[in-house]
Formats: structure tokens, sequence, C-alpha cells
């Protein structure tokens, strides 16, 4: 099709379909192309593409498989389970089975300590995370109106949160100076920026345990966030979509926990979950809103009729997470896997230097590589997050994408892949920063900034290369980084000329 029919093709459609909202042409989604491109496999592709940009838990599928065989009557599809067949695949409204939405709330009292407990006449599905965090943006906010989130945070909340609801995003700034906490007077420059310029601000999302960070918010500061939310008269939306991924200390605290003994409105309160990553469901679809505001709930459920979680899904579901000992069991497991994945993995990053931020959850590591950024700009997180991808092999995320406000912070992921290939991972990295250190003097300056494209190479033997370019693939965001930018001299690289 030609240049000229596909903008008149384009003329046909939406406005949202033919927008740039959904967020996909960032380094984050790049990264996952090339490695769909060019997957690693230990024996068919060992020089391949390791998929480190998703935050994704299979060290404790063996618990659940495991389960599904001691439990056939769970599915429909067993000779033991297919009498509730027909029950099950019926005709189901949007209110979901009330056994699916006990099992649910229990889940989540479980994954949180037993320290709070949940009504199961709050739970609302919807499909995935996704679609739960875009349900609460129609539920709270009209086309213009923004949330604050502080930052770094998940780049694919541009399209989550916004790309079919028209909600805006505005950064609060957080940076390394104290671990990028949240403060009060961030907050407050963000809202108060956000008025000057006539942007109706309708709340606060937040992401705890934290995506990337890998950290959890702890009770002082959720408490000065709800005084700050209340105060304002502003929602604040939890996405506590990571929870049952705590593996150290201090212990997670939820913002139902909290609320319980402050004098707030609780109409102002939303929770974000899913199975995704506490359990490793991403497939399952299983997104839920949990609101204090009763309106918000019935709403949310009628607008949950275009994204439900499948009858049959609802069904093992219910019978899984009402089983005890089970929950109990694979609770207590995928939290000591994850403990020691994350000690096995940052140990290694360690062995040549490399620190990631201090973090006690989720699926991956806020990785610094600051001191290896010879040019300390995004332009310079951008030409090493291309080495790294095209030539070391490791699909990590540039901080940019996360909005972080310091170049030179990855989140790299540990949780989706097995033993031996995290190994492969850290051996990749390894080489690659001692051969970088002995590079330092072979640096070659680039005379033309049209070239470096295609030219530029780490110090690493041929057999090593993975040229990514000559398969006509770009794995560099034009809305991150210009042609025309100064070329950065990372000391990890040299360029071929």
């Amino acid at each position: 099709m030609g240049s000229s029919s596909a903008t008149e093709n384009r003329q046909l459609l939406s406005k949202i379909a033919t927008s740039e909202g959904h967020g996909e042409n960032s380094p984050y989604f790049d990264g996952w192309k090339a490695y769909d491109i060019n997957p690693f496999h230990p024996t068919k592709n060992p020089e391949g593409v390791i998929q480190m940009g998703l935050a994704e838990n299979q060290l404790s599928f063996d618990l659940i498989e495991d389960w599904i065989k001691k439990n056939p009557r769970a599915s429909i599809c067993t000779p033991e389970g297919v009498e509730e067949f027909k029950n099950v695949a019926i005709f189901q409204d949007y209110h979901g089975f009330p056994e699916f939405r006990k099992a649910v709330a229990t889940f989540m009292s479980k994954a949180r300590g037993g320290r709070v407990t949940f009504d199961p006449n709050r739970v609302v599905m919807s499909g995935g995370a996704t679609g739960a965090n875009e349900l609460v943006m129609f539920c709270l906010a009209d086309p213009g109106d923004a949330f604050l989130i502080p930052s770094p945070y998940y780049p694919a909340f541009y399209r989550d949160l916004g790309w079919r609801t028209g909600v805006q995003i505005v950064p609060v700034d957080c940076d390394s100076t104290n671990n990028f906490k949240i403060t009060k007077e961030a907050l407050e420059a963000a809202y108060e920026k956000a008025q000057k310029n006539n942007i109706n601000v309708k709340g606060l999302i937040i992401t705890n345990p934290s995506n990337p960070l890998g950290t959890t918010f702890d009770r002082d500061t959720l408490e000065s966030l709800v005084e700050f939310i209340n105060q304002k008269n502003i929602h604040l939306v939890c996405d506590e979509i990571y929870a049952a991924t705590v593996f150290s200390s201090p212990t997670y605290t939820c913002i139902s926990e909290v609320i319980q003994n402050m004098n707030c409105n609780p109409n102002l309160i939303h929770i974000v979950y899913s199975l995704s990553k506490d359990m490793g469901l991403p497939g399952l679809r299983v997104g839920i809103v949990y609101s204090y505001n009763d309106d918000v709930v019935n709403i949310g459920r009628k607008m949950s009729s275009f994204g439900l979680v499948s009858s049959q899904t609802q069904h093992m579901l219910a019978s899984m997470l009402l089983d005890e000992e089970f929950v109990a069991r694979f609770l207590e497991t995928s939290s000591k896997r994850l403990a020691k994945r994350h000690g096995v993995f940052t140990k290694g990053l360690e062995e040549v230097g490399i620190n990631c931020l201090k973090s006690n959850a989720g699926l991956f590591c806020w990785m610094d590589l600051r001191r290896l950024l010879e040019d300390q700009t995004f332009d310079g997180e951008m030409v090493l997050w291309r080495v790294i991808v095209n030539e070391v092999g490791l699909n990590v995320s540039p901080g940019s994408s996360f909005k972080c406000v310091e170049p030179g912070w990855f989140r790299v992921c540990f949780a989706n892949m097995d033993d031996e290939t995290v190994e492969v991972a850290l051996k990749r990295i390894r080489t690659f920063v001692r051969q970088g250190k002995k590079a330092q003097d072979q640096v070659v300056q680039v005379k033309s900034p049209k070239r470096w494209k295609s030219n530029l190479r780490l110090s690493f033997s041929s057999s090593s290369t993975r040229r990514f370019d000559q398969e006509g693939v770009n794995v560099l965001s034009p809305h991150m980084m210009s042609p025309h930018s100064p070329m950065p001299h990372s000391p990890l690289v040299r360029a071929k000329t």
C-alpha cells in the first residue's frame, strides 16, 4: 500500500485508533521486538536475545501444576469435572461467580499477611490489570483530566490509563538522593504545576510494591499520601499487583491496612489487583478492582461487561484459591524462591561492580549503570541500552522509558527464566563489563552522526556479535533519540569504521 493510500485509509479511522496513545513507540517495547526476532534458546539459538524485559513470575509453576493434577474436578474439561460444564458454560452476568469473588477476597487478605480482610461484594472483575486500570479511569475521570504518578513508573500506564480514556499522566519527580521515595514537597510541586497549566487533577496513582523499583511504601509515607489526597479531595488508586512478591523485610503494608486507623474519606480509595504477578498467571487475564466507593463498585461492575474473566477460569481459580493449605504453601514457597533468585542475581552483578537499588519485592531489579555512561545524558543511556540489547543479547528496559529523571538506570527482570538462563545472562553481563574496561582506551570518535546506527559495536569477538541492523531492525525509538544528536562515547563501546 502506497503512502497516499495509507494516509487515506487512516483518515477513515477514529482518532483513538490512529493516535500514538498506545505508547508502543518506546524502547520498552522495542526491546521486546528484538527478542521476538531473535529469542534465546539454550540449544537452538544460544546466541539469541534473553528476555529480561518481561516481569513474569515463573518460579513456582510446579506448585500450580501439581495442584491441578491432584484436583481434576476443578476443571470442566476432565471426566471428573465435566458434570459442571453446563453450569459454567451458560450465560453469566458481570457480577461473577460468588465463590470466585470470595476466593479472590480471601487470597488478597492472605497475600497481605492476613492483617486486613476484603469484602467479596466489592470485588469487580476485569480483563487483567490493564483492563482494571482502564476501568478505574473510566469511573473516576473525564478526557483531559489527569492523575499524578511518582516516577519512575510502568511505561504501559500511558496505554492502560490514557489511550482510550483520554486521561493524562502528570509525573511526580523522584530521584536517587532518597532512593526514589516520594515526598510531600514533590507531590505539591507536581500538583501546583498542573493547576497552573489548567490541568484538572483527579487523583494520585501509586504502585506498591513499586514497578520498576522493587521497593515497598512504608506506613508513614502511605499515611502522608492519604492525608494529601484527602486535603485535595482527589482519588488515590493503589496498584497492588505485586503484593505477594515481597521476599524480605520490611513487611509489606497495603493501603487497606493504613486506612483502618485513619480518619479519611474511604470513597477516595481504590485498589487494582490481579493474579498476573503474584501467581504468574497473566494469560488467564484475571484483573480486579476493589473500591471503597459504592458508586465505583456498581458502575465498574456494569463497565466490566467489556472485559470479564472467563467463567471457566473463575471456576478453576475459585477451587484453587479457597484451598487454604495450597495457598499457604504457594505464598511461602514463592517468597523463598524469589528471595533466592534475587540474591543470586544481585550478587552476580556485584562481582563486576554493578549495584542495584536495595529492594524487597517484585520480579526485577533497578540496576544502576550510571558509571558506565561517559555521556551522562539520556542520549548516552540510549547508546548503552542499544549495545546491551543488540550486542550483549539482553533485553533490559532503560530508565527513560519509565520516566526516570536520571539517566543510567535500567530495569532487569529475573523471575521469568530458569536457573541456567540466569547464569547465561550473568555471564554475558560480566563479559560485557570486563571487556568494556579493557576497551576503555580504544574508543574511536565517530565522524558522521548518521553512521553510528549501524557502526556502533561492542568490543567483542565477531563470533559473539548480533547485528540486528543488518536484518532491518532498529530498536532505537525516534522519539527517544535523534540521529542528529551528539554522539556519546561510552567507555564500554567502540565504533567500527
